[in-house]
């Protein structure tokens, strides 16, 4: 979705128009505020030059009246443009925080690969909030003190020109002072902020990595280094108070210089008409703030340019696999699917001469590959690290599209339907488990929201996972944590199979799926896993060659290619690839469990 520009900043417009209401009503009493603060002076020179200068009080109480009337006006105008301004703010951080959200899930794989975590957090989160503070606060302030400076500027030109050139003289001066240092503050803050994010980054390893880090023996060298990164951050952060210290001192003269010209020519008028010379000396000291807030507009400006830029570059991103006009029109998208034109899916499964390198590699994982798997098959697909097993799972699951070629399911090309209408019928056990926070019940049901009490039981048992769930304090209704923290790799991974049960696939994929439990669970899920294949399409990545010698079809891999296939015995007796890495993983198992 490619948005224009305005002055080189990408048009926030689709997210503002829902507040045109309230934009409009900020700038409208933004306006009025500031121009009622500007009349104070006003009020304040006729009552010096009424009451005090020519000692009539005839009407006092009319001027109270009309000033405090002006006074909660005033607060009005505030309450509502303050009120406004927050509604847009947490408004637009929320619209522009759930479309960012909804766009990553329409991203493919590789866009996790190039981006990380941290990275991405980042656009969601602090750019949003950066971007809603712009358009509510920035604006509102905006107004109020272009505002303040123009109707001043106005009314000391009206009263006495030659006294208001001489304050008027200093703006121009100061503004260019502000900006000068503004533009390095920017910098250094800018600076800070990247500071921020390794430290931010320090944490994450500190904290994700712990197991690593103490198994390892880390600490110290981690500690070094985030002691180095805070240091880091310390001394460039008191580079910026320095700044900002000379900055201030840099106001201050400038309201000074101000009010100093007011002195040193009004000393005429406060002879004749002291409420005139209070006036002026209203304005020369409350000028200075707003010019200084008409620097910050336009270096927050400027430094939130950034912030639009990189939150829309991620809401402009393309995925690698996206569905066509015609197949969106015809069976939805991932967030409006239209079932009701979804063909039921059987679950033949074949590679049409499939090249694959990943988008961000030049080296072909996949080269000229073909096979045929026809509904109901177990294959089982072995060989090497980094061989390309996982790759066809993937591709199946359209994660990744081919380089070349084409894959097809029941006979057409899987790109002639959507992504969401395959993924609907496939099932997906990896060798890393991931539970979402909340219950188990909560998990087992993610893939399966009807899933029935006899439903969910009886895939429990099937897996072996019934007693583990009774022994758990609340059962079902156990909180899992975040990432299913709360459980062990192995309690988790039973939960996972429990749930692809559930989802009732005609596609099963197991990618090294027993691969984190211990071999008392494995035996008992590769006895539930004869039950799991029955009347579906199974395809197991196996890195435990012992679990796969039942498979109707084992292929062989090696460097993108498929090497051998052939059942168990078929692939033993030839004595290849097969053989060689069955019998070297039989020994290794057979001399660990001599030592142990």
């Amino acid at each position: 979705m490619r948005r224009t520009r305005f002055f080189g900043i990408p048009n926030l417009f689709p997210f503002l128009k829902r507040y045109r209401s309230e934009l409009i009503g900020i700038i409208i009493f933004s306006a009025l505020g500031s121009l009622i603060d500007i009349a104070v002076p006003v009020f304040q020179r006729y009552a010096l030059n009424r009451f005090v200068g020519e000692g009539n009080l005839r009407t006092l109480p009319t001027f109270v009246g009309i000033y405090l009337a002006t006074i909660l006006i005033a607060a009005f105008f505030n309450y509502i443009s303050c009120f406004w301004g927050m509604k847009v703010e947490v408004g637009v951080d929320m619209d522009l925080r759930n479309a960012a959200f909804a766009h990553i899930q329409t991203l493919s794989f590789s866009y996790f690969n190039r981006n990380s975590v941290g990275y991405i957090h980042s656009r969601i989160m602090s750019d949003s909030s950066k971007i809603g503070a712009l358009v509510s606060w920035t604006l509102l302030n905006s107004v109020w003190q272009l505002g303040y400076i123009i109707g001043a500027v106005i009314v000391m030109f009206s009263i006495n020109a030659r006294l208001a050139v001489l304050v008027t003289s200093v703006l121009p001066v100061a503004a260019l002072l502000y900006a000068l240092f503004e533009k390095k503050l920017v910098a250094i803050n800018h600076d800070i902020r990247e500071k921020n994010a390794v430290i931010t980054g320090d944490f994450n390893e500190g904290i994700m990595g712990a197991r690593t880090i103490k198994s390892l023996v880390l600490e110290e060298k981690l500690e070094r280094r985030f002691r180095a990164d805070t240091e880091a951050m310390r001394r460039r952060s008191i580079t910026g108070a320095r700044y900002r210290g000379m900055f201030a001192v840099t106001m201050s003269f400038s309201s000074s210089l101000a009010l100093a010209l007011v002195l040193w020519r009004g000393g005429t008028i406060a002879k004749e008409q002291i409420g005139t010379f209070s006036l002026f000396m209203s304005y020369a000291l409350g000028l200075m703030e707003p010019v200084r807030w008409v620097v910050d507009a336009v270096s927050d400006l400027i430094t939130a340019r950034v912030n639009i830029e990189r939150l829309m570059k991620l809401l402009n991103t393309v995925s690698d696999v996206t569905d066509t006009p015609a197949v969106e029109e015809k069976y939805g998208d991932s967030f409006s699917p239209r079932q009701e034109n979804w063909e039921p899916l059987y679950g033949d499964i074949s590679f049409e001469d499939v090249s694959f390198h990943y988008p961000d590699g030049e080296e072909t994982v996949l080269e000229h590959f073909s096979l045929k798997i026809p509904f109901g098959t177990n294959l089982a697909v072995v060989g090497e690290t980094g061989a390309g097993k996982s790759t066809l799972a993937n591709l199946i699951c359209r994660f990744y599209e081919p380089t070349t070629g084409r894959i097809c399911v029941d006979g057409r090309d899987v790109r002639e339907r959507s992504q969401l209408w395959l993924r609907s019928s496939i099932a997906c056990v990896l060798q890393t488990p991931h539970l979402f926070s909340g219950s188990i019940r909560e998990n087992l049901t993610y893939g399966n929201p009807d899933a029935t009490e006899e439903e969910i039981d009886e895939a429990l048992k099937l897996v072996s996972a019934s007693d583990m769930v009774a022994r758990l304090p609340d059962g079902l209704e156990t909180d899992v944590g975040e990432g299913g923290d709360l459980l062990s790799t192995g309690e988790k991974q039973l939960i996972s199979f429990a749930r692809a049960i559930l989802a009732k696939p005609r596609i099963l994929i197991l990618d090294e799926a027993t691969a984190s439990v211990d071999t008392v669970t494995e035996q008992k899920i590769q006895t539930a896993m004869e039950t799991m294949i029955r009347g579906r399409t199974s395809i197991v990545i196996a890195h435990r060659l012992s679990t796969v010698r039942n498979a109707d079809l084992i292929l062989v891999v090696h460097q993108g290619k498929i090497v051998e296939q052939g059942r168990h015995e078929e692939l033993m007796a030839r004595r290849g690839m097969y053989h060689r890495l069955y019998t070297r993983q039989y020994e290794e198992e057979a001399t660990s469990a001599a030592l142990r």
